[in-house]
Protein backbone atom coordinates (compact mmCIF):
# COMPACT_ATOMS: atom_id res chain seq x y z
CA UNK A 1 0.00 0.00 0.00
CA UNK A 2 1.30 3.32 -0.94
CA UNK A 3 2.85 5.64 1.99
CA UNK A 4 0.17 8.26 0.74
CA UNK A 5 -3.01 5.83 1.66
CA UNK A 6 -5.58 7.91 2.45
CA UNK A 7 -8.25 7.28 5.38
CA UNK A 8 -9.94 9.14 7.88
CA UNK A 9 -7.70 11.10 10.50
CA UNK A 10 -6.52 9.39 12.89
CA UNK A 11 -7.84 12.39 15.29
CA UNK A 12 -11.55 12.06 14.01
CA UNK A 13 -10.87 8.27 14.22
CA UNK A 14 -10.09 8.83 18.02
CA UNK A 15 -13.10 11.32 18.66
CA UNK A 16 -15.40 8.46 17.26
CA UNK A 17 -13.31 6.43 19.91
CA UNK A 18 -13.83 8.29 23.12
CA UNK A 19 -17.49 8.34 22.03
CA UNK A 20 -18.02 4.90 21.97
CA UNK A 21 -16.10 3.55 24.47
CA UNK A 22 -15.20 6.63 27.20
CA UNK A 23 -11.53 8.65 26.91
CA UNK A 24 -9.83 6.23 28.83
CA UNK A 25 -6.46 5.19 26.85
CA UNK A 26 -4.40 1.81 28.78
CA UNK A 27 -1.05 1.89 28.89
CA UNK A 28 0.26 -1.57 28.25
CA UNK A 29 2.90 -1.67 30.51
CA UNK A 30 4.48 -5.04 31.36
CA UNK A 31 6.76 -4.29 34.26
CA UNK A 32 8.82 -7.65 35.18
CA UNK A 33 7.11 -7.08 38.68
CA UNK A 34 3.50 -7.16 37.03
CA UNK A 35 4.20 -10.70 34.88
CA UNK A 36 5.15 -11.87 37.76
CA UNK A 37 2.20 -11.05 39.43
CA UNK A 38 0.27 -12.46 37.00
CA UNK A 39 1.65 -15.69 37.41
CA UNK A 40 4.06 -15.28 34.45
CA UNK A 41 7.73 -15.41 33.86
CA UNK A 42 9.79 -12.35 33.07
CA UNK A 43 10.42 -13.45 29.85
CA UNK A 44 9.58 -13.25 25.88
CA UNK A 45 6.57 -15.72 27.05
CA UNK A 46 5.12 -14.44 29.94
CA UNK A 47 5.76 -11.43 28.01
CA UNK A 48 3.76 -13.01 24.73
CA UNK A 49 0.77 -14.11 27.11
CA UNK A 50 0.11 -10.76 29.38
CA UNK A 51 0.04 -9.06 25.75
CA UNK A 52 -2.57 -11.16 23.97
CA UNK A 53 -4.33 -10.85 27.87
CA UNK A 54 -4.33 -6.90 27.99
CA UNK A 55 -5.21 -6.43 23.64
CA UNK A 56 -8.31 -9.27 24.13
CA UNK A 57 -9.92 -7.68 27.62
CA UNK A 58 -9.75 -3.83 26.91
CA UNK A 59 -10.84 -4.10 22.95
CA UNK A 60 -14.36 -2.62 22.36
CA UNK A 61 -14.14 -0.95 26.12
CA UNK A 62 -11.10 1.64 25.71
CA UNK A 63 -10.28 4.40 22.99
CA UNK A 64 -6.48 3.70 22.93
CA UNK A 65 -3.91 1.24 23.99
CA UNK A 66 -0.39 2.47 24.31
CA UNK A 67 2.34 -0.19 24.64
CA UNK A 68 5.46 1.48 26.20
CA UNK A 69 8.37 0.50 23.87
CA UNK A 70 10.79 0.13 25.69
CA UNK A 71 9.41 -2.84 28.12
CA UNK A 72 9.37 -4.95 24.71
CA UNK A 73 12.97 -3.72 23.86
CA UNK A 74 14.59 -4.84 26.62
CA UNK A 75 13.59 -8.09 25.55
CA UNK A 76 15.46 -7.60 22.18
CA UNK A 77 14.24 -9.23 18.80
CA UNK A 78 12.11 -11.56 20.73
CA UNK A 79 10.39 -8.65 22.71
CA UNK A 80 9.87 -6.48 19.36
CA UNK A 81 8.35 -9.63 17.60
CA UNK A 82 5.94 -9.78 20.80
CA UNK A 83 5.36 -5.95 20.24
CA UNK A 84 4.47 -6.34 16.06
CA UNK A 85 2.27 -9.29 17.23
CA UNK A 86 0.33 -6.92 19.55
CA UNK A 87 -0.25 -3.98 17.03
CA UNK A 88 -1.07 -6.84 14.41
CA UNK A 89 -4.01 -7.88 17.53
CA UNK A 90 -5.16 -4.89 18.03
CA UNK A 91 -5.60 -3.85 14.50
CA UNK A 92 -7.78 -6.57 13.86
CA UNK A 93 -9.76 -6.09 17.43
CA UNK A 94 -10.31 -2.50 16.21
CA UNK A 95 -8.68 -1.03 18.73
CA UNK A 96 -6.44 2.35 17.99
CA UNK A 97 -2.69 2.51 19.26
CA UNK A 98 -0.37 4.66 19.97
CA UNK A 99 3.32 3.68 20.09
CA UNK A 100 4.85 5.49 23.25
CA UNK A 101 8.46 5.60 21.83
CA UNK A 102 9.29 8.92 22.31
CA UNK A 103 12.04 8.97 19.71
CA UNK A 104 13.96 11.83 18.08
CA UNK A 105 16.68 12.63 15.95
CA UNK A 106 17.19 14.91 12.63
CA UNK A 107 17.46 13.45 9.07
CA UNK A 108 17.78 10.68 7.59
CA UNK A 109 17.66 8.91 10.91
CA UNK A 110 14.02 11.27 12.16
CA UNK A 111 13.07 9.81 8.76
CA UNK A 112 13.83 5.83 9.43
CA UNK A 113 12.07 6.28 12.51
CA UNK A 114 9.01 7.57 11.18
CA UNK A 115 8.68 4.90 8.52
CA UNK A 116 9.28 2.50 11.80
CA UNK A 117 5.77 3.12 13.55
CA UNK A 118 3.83 5.09 10.84
CA UNK A 119 4.75 3.62 7.40
CA UNK A 120 1.46 1.73 5.90
CA UNK A 121 4.25 -1.65 5.27
CA UNK A 122 5.85 -1.12 8.53
CA UNK A 123 5.67 -4.43 10.50
CA UNK A 124 5.51 -1.86 13.95
CA UNK A 125 3.12 0.59 12.61
CA UNK A 126 0.98 1.92 15.18
CA UNK A 127 -2.12 4.14 14.99
CA UNK A 128 -0.10 6.63 16.01
CA UNK A 129 3.25 7.21 18.42
CA UNK A 130 5.23 9.60 20.95
CA UNK A 131 7.80 11.98 19.75
CA UNK A 132 10.15 14.37 21.97
CA UNK A 133 10.95 17.80 20.23
CA UNK A 134 13.81 18.94 22.05
CA UNK A 135 16.54 18.60 19.01
CA UNK A 136 13.60 20.90 17.89
CA UNK A 137 10.27 20.55 16.81
CA UNK A 138 11.11 21.21 13.05
CA UNK A 139 13.65 18.11 13.27
CA UNK A 140 10.22 16.04 13.65
CA UNK A 141 8.96 17.12 10.44
CA UNK A 142 9.49 13.39 8.43
CA UNK A 143 6.86 11.86 11.04
CA UNK A 144 4.77 14.99 11.38
CA UNK A 145 4.54 14.59 7.33
CA UNK A 146 4.09 11.15 7.34
CA UNK A 147 1.35 10.88 9.61
CA UNK A 148 -0.47 13.81 7.56
CA UNK A 149 0.02 11.60 4.74
CA UNK A 150 -1.10 8.44 6.09
CA UNK A 151 -3.75 9.07 8.49
CA UNK A 152 -1.69 8.27 11.53
CA UNK A 153 -0.87 10.67 14.34
CA UNK A 154 2.03 11.66 16.47
CA UNK A 155 1.69 13.15 20.02
CA UNK A 156 4.24 15.14 21.12
CA UNK A 157 5.93 15.73 24.36
CA UNK A 158 4.67 19.23 25.92
CA UNK A 159 4.36 19.37 29.36
CA UNK A 160 5.36 16.11 31.04
CA UNK A 161 4.45 14.43 34.49
CA UNK A 162 8.50 13.96 35.58
CA UNK A 163 9.72 16.88 37.85
CA UNK A 164 12.82 16.86 36.27
CA UNK A 165 11.78 18.22 32.92
CA UNK A 166 10.81 21.46 34.46
CA UNK A 167 14.03 22.88 33.70
CA UNK A 168 13.67 22.45 30.02
CA UNK A 169 10.12 22.65 29.90
CA UNK A 170 9.43 26.14 31.43
CA UNK A 171 12.48 27.82 30.57
CA UNK A 172 12.01 31.12 28.41
CA UNK A 173 12.81 31.37 24.83
CA UNK A 174 12.60 33.82 22.42
CA UNK A 175 10.11 33.42 19.62
CA UNK A 176 9.42 35.83 16.54
CA UNK A 177 6.11 37.95 16.81
CA UNK A 178 3.44 38.35 14.23
CA UNK A 179 5.87 40.33 11.92
CA UNK A 180 8.97 37.93 12.26
CA UNK A 181 12.14 38.06 14.71
CA UNK A 182 13.94 41.78 14.60
CA UNK A 183 11.41 43.36 11.70
CA UNK A 184 9.62 46.44 11.78
CA UNK A 185 5.56 45.51 12.95
CA UNK A 186 7.08 42.39 14.50
CA UNK A 187 8.70 41.92 18.22
CA UNK A 188 9.92 39.32 19.69
CA UNK A 189 8.06 37.76 22.85
CA UNK A 190 9.30 34.94 25.43
CA UNK A 191 7.46 32.35 25.94
CA UNK A 192 7.49 29.10 27.60
CA UNK A 193 9.62 26.15 25.74
CA UNK A 194 6.57 23.86 26.21
CA UNK A 195 3.94 26.77 25.11
CA UNK A 196 6.13 26.62 21.64
CA UNK A 197 6.28 23.60 21.11
CA UNK A 198 2.25 23.54 20.99
CA UNK A 199 1.88 26.82 19.16
CA UNK A 200 4.51 24.87 16.69
CA UNK A 201 1.95 21.93 16.23
CA UNK A 202 -1.30 23.87 15.62
CA UNK A 203 0.80 25.96 13.14
CA UNK A 204 1.01 22.07 11.86
CA UNK A 205 -2.05 20.99 12.08
CA UNK A 206 -3.57 24.97 11.02
CA UNK A 207 -1.51 23.60 7.43
CA UNK A 208 -3.65 20.68 7.21
CA UNK A 209 -6.88 21.34 7.75
CA UNK A 210 -8.31 18.82 5.21
CA UNK A 211 -7.66 15.39 4.08
CA UNK A 212 -6.01 12.76 6.51
CA UNK A 213 -3.47 14.99 7.66
CA UNK A 214 -6.39 17.30 9.67
CA UNK A 215 -5.48 17.43 13.02
CA UNK A 216 -2.71 14.80 12.85
CA UNK A 217 -0.66 16.74 15.76
CA UNK A 218 -1.41 15.87 19.35
CA UNK A 219 0.59 16.92 22.28
CA UNK A 220 1.41 15.03 25.42
CA UNK A 221 0.17 16.85 28.55
CA UNK A 222 0.96 15.59 32.11
CA UNK A 223 -1.92 15.70 34.95
CA UNK A 224 0.12 15.74 37.66
CA UNK A 225 2.56 18.37 37.18
CA UNK A 226 2.61 22.00 35.81
CA UNK A 227 2.78 25.73 37.16
CA UNK A 228 0.74 24.59 40.18
CA UNK A 229 0.93 21.11 39.80
CA UNK A 230 -2.70 21.00 38.66
CA UNK A 231 -2.64 23.83 36.09
CA UNK A 232 -0.20 22.80 32.72
CA UNK A 233 -0.11 26.30 32.42
CA UNK A 234 -0.66 26.31 28.08
CA UNK A 235 -3.05 27.46 26.06
CA UNK A 236 -4.14 25.05 24.08
CA UNK A 237 -6.87 26.86 22.35
CA UNK A 238 -5.42 27.02 18.98
CA UNK A 239 -3.63 23.32 19.00
CA UNK A 240 -6.59 21.18 16.48
CA UNK A 241 -5.30 17.90 17.61
CA UNK A 242 -5.60 15.41 20.64
CA UNK A 243 -3.93 15.90 24.08
CA UNK A 244 -2.99 12.94 25.71
CA UNK A 245 -2.50 13.16 29.31
CA UNK A 246 -0.43 10.96 31.47
CA UNK A 247 -0.64 10.58 35.03
CA UNK A 248 -4.16 9.23 36.16
CA UNK A 249 -4.11 6.62 38.65
CA UNK A 250 -1.01 5.18 40.40
CA UNK A 251 1.35 8.39 40.00
CA UNK A 252 -1.45 10.42 41.82
CA UNK A 253 -3.81 12.16 39.16
CA UNK A 254 -7.43 11.46 39.48
CA UNK A 255 -10.08 11.74 37.34
CA UNK A 256 -11.44 15.18 39.18
CA UNK A 257 -7.92 16.47 38.52
CA UNK A 258 -8.80 15.70 34.67
CA UNK A 259 -11.82 17.38 34.95
CA UNK A 260 -10.32 20.77 36.99
CA UNK A 261 -7.20 20.86 34.57
CA UNK A 262 -8.80 19.92 31.07
CA UNK A 263 -12.46 20.45 31.37
CA UNK A 264 -15.02 19.48 28.60
CA UNK A 265 -12.95 18.76 24.70
CA UNK A 266 -14.60 22.02 23.87
CA UNK A 267 -12.47 23.87 25.98
CA UNK A 268 -9.60 23.38 23.45
CA UNK A 269 -11.07 25.04 21.02
CA UNK A 270 -12.95 24.66 17.88
CA UNK A 271 -12.15 21.40 16.11
CA UNK A 272 -9.53 20.77 18.98
CA UNK A 273 -9.25 17.52 20.80
CA UNK A 274 -10.17 14.78 22.23
CA UNK A 275 -8.25 14.70 25.97
CA UNK A 276 -7.46 11.16 26.79
CA UNK A 277 -6.01 10.12 29.89
CA UNK A 278 -3.94 7.35 30.55
CA UNK A 279 -3.77 4.58 33.30
CA UNK A 280 -1.79 1.49 33.16
CA UNK A 281 -0.80 0.09 36.38
CA UNK A 282 -4.58 0.93 38.13
CA UNK A 283 -6.19 -0.88 35.82
CA UNK A 284 -3.46 -4.37 35.19
CA UNK A 285 -2.76 -4.99 38.56
CA UNK A 286 -6.72 -6.06 38.53
CA UNK A 287 -5.40 -9.13 36.02
CA UNK A 288 -5.00 -11.23 35.20
CA UNK A 289 -8.59 -12.17 34.80
CA UNK A 290 -10.35 -10.56 31.47
CA UNK A 291 -13.16 -9.80 33.83
CA UNK A 292 -11.68 -7.75 36.11
CA UNK A 293 -9.75 -6.16 33.45
CA UNK A 294 -12.62 -4.98 31.87
CA UNK A 295 -14.38 -3.76 34.90
CA UNK A 296 -11.39 -1.67 36.38
CA UNK A 297 -11.80 -0.01 32.77
CA UNK A 298 -14.94 0.59 32.44
CA UNK A 299 -15.21 2.12 36.34
CA UNK A 300 -12.62 3.85 35.42
CA UNK A 301 -14.17 5.12 32.08
CA UNK A 302 -17.56 5.81 34.20
CA UNK A 303 -15.94 8.31 36.55
CA UNK A 304 -14.38 10.01 33.95
CA UNK A 305 -17.00 10.51 32.12
CA UNK A 306 -19.66 10.76 35.00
Amino acid sequence: MSPAAVRVPFRDRLRAAVAEHGPLCVGLDPHPGLLRDWGLDADPAGLERFTQQVVDSVAGHVALLKPQVALFEVFGSAGLAVLERAFARARDAGVLTVADAKRSDIGSTMAAYARAWLAEDAPLRADAVTLSPYLGVGALAPALDLAAATGRGVFVLARTSNPEATGVQSAQAWVAGPGGPGGSGGARRMREVAQSVVDALADHNAAHVSGPGEGSAGAVVGLTRGTTGRDHGLDLTALGGPVLVPGLGAQGGTPADVAAVFGAAGALGAGGGPVVPVSAREVLTAGPSHRALRDAVDALNGTLTG
